[in-house]
């Protein structure tokens, strides 16, 4: 197995494993051996939080756990992001993007802000928490392209709904691209609820993201470090 995907491996492994430590070393090995840390992020800490999210709906793991996962892939993040190679763009699509009201579970976000920044995007984050309103009113404020939201808790999906209705009722449905994603999301909860895509991760977003704004994924960009 090449060096590089033994490090993805490795990095997966420690976040599911709860070792920050190990995500850290791994981490540093990325940067030393001149491998790209934005793959990093996602073929090993953003996969290795996966399955630890996975571990959370299976019963195996619980809230405490999933901290110390979370603990472990920050640790790593501390360590690549300086190291992630930006694109950027000479307009820039904006991105409004925040956790429903409700819910205070941003790991998931915070991955999608990371990536999407990366790949050059503006991102405009609210945090978590986040009221429908405020979604609409911070959209209209920057002029969004996007309103991304997400949630972990199926007892807050229903604001994600109440966004698309008050876009709807203010007659401005048309001037956003809704995404939804987040654990209890699935495409058929999305389309229920007329947003126009559903992510599953946070690479994912990156994609569905780009294919919907007209960016090829094989377009060459100029590039400059975080």
């Amino acid at each position: 197995m090449p060096e590089e995907k033994k490090l993805h491996l490795g990095l997966a492994e420690a976040v599911a494993g709860m070792d920050e430590k190990g995500a850290r070393e791994l981490s540093v090995a990325v940067v030393d051996g001149g491998y790209d840390a934005y793959a990093a992020i996602d073929n090993g800490l953003a996969r290795g939080m996966g399955r630890a999210g996975q571990l959370f709906e299976e019963d195996e793991y619980f809230v405490p756990e999933l901290l110390i996962c979370s603990d472990a892939m920050y640790a790593g993040l501390d360590v690549l992001k300086p190291h992630i190679i930006k694109k950027t763009q000479d307009k820039p699509v904006k991105f409004v993007l925040g956790v429903v009201e409700g819910d205070t579970h941003d790991i998931g976000k915070n991955l999608v802000k990371i990536m999407l920044d990366a790949a050059g995007f503006e991102i405009h984050d609210l945090g978590r928490d986040v009221p429908a309103h405020r979604f609409v009113e911070k959209a209209v404020e920057v002029g969004a392209d996007f309103i991304g939201m997400s949630t972990l808790m199926t007892t807050t999906m229903g604001v994600m709904n109440d966004v698309v209705k008050l876009l709807t009722t203010e007659k401005l449905r048309d001037r956003f691209i809704v995404m939804v994603g987040g654990g209890p999301i699935s495409a058929a909860f999305a389309e229920k609820i007329k947003a126009d895509a559903y992510s599953s991760n946070a690479a994912d977003a990156v994609r569905v993201a780009k294919r919907l704004a007209g960016l090829a994924e094989t377009e060459r960009a100029d590039q400059r470090a975080v």
